[in-house]
């Protein structure tokens, strides 16, 4: 483990520090990250996209168009399904959903707490699954909103490859291979929708970006980034890949998706944080 922490995070932190100096003179974009991404472990497998919202023509790509196991940023689409509902009028935030003890799973949030038969709001439960990733809630989502529903929303919205394949903690379809999948370039498609207002309504396009800017992990994007500068992320974690995809409100906005697989998740969060840091210090230049 030593030996890991070493490579994976010291000599790519002191890689970041050459980086600023680098953007600071013009170097290129994908010169900075491939140089840093070549200083990880062989065991790293890092996909990711990055894409000016100012500057169509400055973008990277690392396999970037590769399924990954997505993690909790399925939220994401699952989030737009829910706010096409609100725009055809078939769901109601304001409406109270009675929850269950069967409803319950473990992982991530607060739910699993609650007792049974809690009344809480639907726009609540959007809430609790966008901004602490709660699984009880994202379950709830799943099993009104329809697997197939959502799907075909993620398809309709020119997603190809992302796929939700189970609800969440799902143990048994995981080890059966029935994981849920993104990309980096679909992630990135789907973020710029919102951003653009392209999706639902342009007020509902605004409550998810006000909620993707709540998220309460900070361990991954903003983790390096300067106190206050705005980002709009869905993390994801699991026992084999770490993840964030977001979009970082820079002097030039820019949009980032990172998965990370192979490395301990404390180096993973490094990875991602001082790739960010990179892109930041790349687009806020004057």
């Amino acid at each position: 483990m030593t030996s890991v922490l070493k490579v994976g995070t010291f000599i790519p932190t002191l890689f970041l520090l050459l980086s600023m100096t680098l953007t600071a003179s013009g170097q290129p974009l994908p010169d900075l990250l491939t140089a840093y991404l070549q200083q990880l472990p062989a065991s790293a497998r890092v996909s990711v996209a990055v894409e000016s919202l100012a500057d169509s023509s400055v973008s990277y790509a690392r396999r970037a168009d590769e399924r990954v196991p997505s993690a909790s940023v399925i939220k994401l689409p699952i989030l737009l399904e829910a706010m096409e509902r609100v725009k055809a009028g078939t769901l109601d935030l304001d409406e109270i959903h009675i929850l269950t003890d069967a409803e319950k799973v473990g992982g991530d949030g607060v739910l699993k707490t609650y007792s049974h038969r809690s009344r809480i709001a639907y726009r609540d439960l959007l809430r609790l699954m966008m901004v602490y990733s709660d699984n009880t809630a994202t379950n709830i989502f799943i099993n009104e909103l329809g697997m197939d529903a959502i799907n075909a929303r993620i398809r309709a919205v020119g997603l190809p490859k992302s796929q939700l394949n189970r609800v969440m903690m799902d143990t048994l379809a995981a080890r059966q291979g029935r994981d849920n999948y993104v990309t980096c370039f679909e992630m990135n498609r789907l973020l710029k929708k919102i951003y653009r207002r392209q999706v639902a309504t342009p007020e509902l396009c605004e409550q998810m970006l006000t909620l993707l800017k709540q998220n309460e992990d900070t361990l991954t994007i903003p983790r390096l980034l300067p106190p206050g500068t705005v980002v709009a992320h869905k993390t994801g974690t699991l026992s084999y890949i770490r993840a964030d995809v977001g979009i970082v409100y820079a002097r030039q906005p820019f949009l980032l998706s990172i998965f990370v697989e192979g490395l301990p998740t404390a180096d993973a969060e490094r990875t991602i944080a001082e790739t960010a840091r990179i892109c930041f210090t790349y687009f806020s230049r004057p």
